[in-house]
């Protein structure tokens, strides 16, 4: 496996940088030496945070074209996270498609003009339909059923044919169940299953789960995810393959596992005892495995370390000083 050397001061634009998996992204690549981070947010109001040291915060309008210029202006790199969530797209399926696939498509554009050596789109598993069940590696049959996970597959085709046409050297990162504690309060994504389930412990002191919770989730934390982005990053351009990766944790489990290790955790992070309440299997309920296949991009060198039980005690102690000081 190759490394590309990067000169030190390559400067790095991330969209959504500030967001729930972006702000971890972002926080983590800033504490190297090699880079400058160009950060995104769609709030003008924003502070620097303090961990950003000599990078800069910039807005980002998906939607205009002279903006996205100045955006990717001297830039070397593009880790593209911008885009509508899960519930916002179902609510506004063409808002998801204008954002996350035409404001993708553009934003390619805008870095294939600038002459940014490396684009890295974050995608989704759920491309690959739903519910996830079986192996499902990068050579599987993607049935997206969900405008967002439709909006981000219409996005990873702009994405792979600049690829494949030699456009821009671009990678697109289908990305499983991340989970960790956020890199700061005013993020609003207590919906993800870990953290709605970490925020009922602190506030109802009680577990409730909306399923059977026999379901199937790959679980990667948002450490592991900030330490793949680097690696794709850095990968020699002929490791990029086709330019599609898998990314997960190999964590597989169900609900009511991950549910059963926050009440764990709880009882031990916080003198917390939790029951946990779910509703009964239903006769027709599917209880498929899952295997969320990752050998592509370990293939290239890349290997998960994150400590699972850290980042699960993080987001509880996170819950508690904010949900409950």
């Amino acid at each position: 496996i190759f490394l590309l050397i990067i000169k030190v001061g390559s400067k790095i634009l991330i969209t959504g940088g500030l967001g729930y998996i972006g702000g971890r992204v972002s926080q983590y690549l800033a504490k190297k030496s090699s880079y400058i981070l160009r950060i995104s947010t769609r709030n003008t109001s924003e502070s620097i945070p303090n961990w950003l040291g000599n990078g800069e915060l910039v807005n980002i309008d998906l939607s205009s074209e002279e903006n996205l210029n100045a955006a990717c202006s001297g830039v070397d790199s593009i880790i593209h996270l911008a885009a509508i969530n899960e519930i916002d797209c179902f609510k506004n399926p063409e808002l998801g498609i204008t954002v996350n696939s035409l404001g993708t498509m553009k934003l390619l554009g805008a870095a294939i003009e600038a002459g940014v050596r490396r684009f890295i789109y974050i995608s989704t598993a759920h491309v690959y339909g739903s519910p996830l069940t079986g192996v499902l590696s990068e050579e599987n049959l993607v049935r997206p059923q969900h405008p967002y996970a439709i909006s981000h597959k219409m996005a990873e085709d702009f994405v792979l044919a600049a690829h494949d046409t030699g456009q821009i050297d671009s990678v697109v990162l289908r990305l499983s169940n991340g989970f960790g504690c956020p890199e700061r309060e005013n993020i609003n994504r207590w919906t993800l299953i870990v953290n709605d389930l970490c925020r009922q412990a602190v506030t109802r002191k009680k577990l409730v789960l909306n399923t059977s919770g026999m379901q199937m989730r790959d679980f990667i934390t948002l450490e592991d995810i900030s330490r793949a982005i680097e690696h794709v990053l850095l990968i020699n351009k002929r490791d990029t393959f086709n330019g599609l990766f898998n990314l997960g944790g190999e964590n597989t489990m169900k609900i009511m596992d991950m549910a059963n290790i926050i009440k764990d955790r709880s009882s031990k992070v916080l003198n917390l005892e939790l029951k946990i309440e779910c509703k009964k299997i239903e006769k027709e309920e599917s209880l498929s495995k899952l295997e969320y296949n990752i050998n592509k991009i370990k293939s290239t060198g890349f290997r998960l370390k994150s400590n699972h039980i850290r980042e699960i005690d993080n987001t509880l102690i996170f819950c508690q000083k904010m949900f409950n000081p």
